[in-house]
């Protein structure tokens, strides 16, 4: 089953190189994202796109960085999850993802 892990905090990211190099068996892949002054939010409004520039939360509160990851179950996710937080020194999110068929 594959899972994200959704990394807050700049500094936290930063850490991604040594996420991968830990996990590396689970990991189906783990970036680090641009700051979110780099950001942009594009929206279809009125048949028409529109492109705002960013920041739009606290930069705390930005998501930073995404681990996928692919294991057995929801308890090995929460596993991995925590070790991804340990290393990271912060918290993390995980969230399965959706089965297409």
């Amino acid at each position: 089953m594959k899972y994200v892990v959704m990394i807050y905090g700049a500094d936290a990211a930063r850490r991604i190189p040594e996420v991968k190099a830990e996990l590396a068996g689970e990991i189906v892949s783990a970036e680090e994202l641009q700051v979110p002054s780099q950001g942009r939010i594009v929206r279809i409004r009125d048949d028409a796109q529109t492109v705002t520039a960013g920041p739009f939360v606290p930069t705390d509160h930005q998501v930073s960085g995404l681990v996928l990851i692919d294991v057995a179950d929801d308890a090995r996710a929460e596993v991995v999850a925590a070790r991804i937080a340990a290393v990271v020194g912060d918290r993390v999110e995980l969230r399965g993802t959706l089965i297409s068929a």
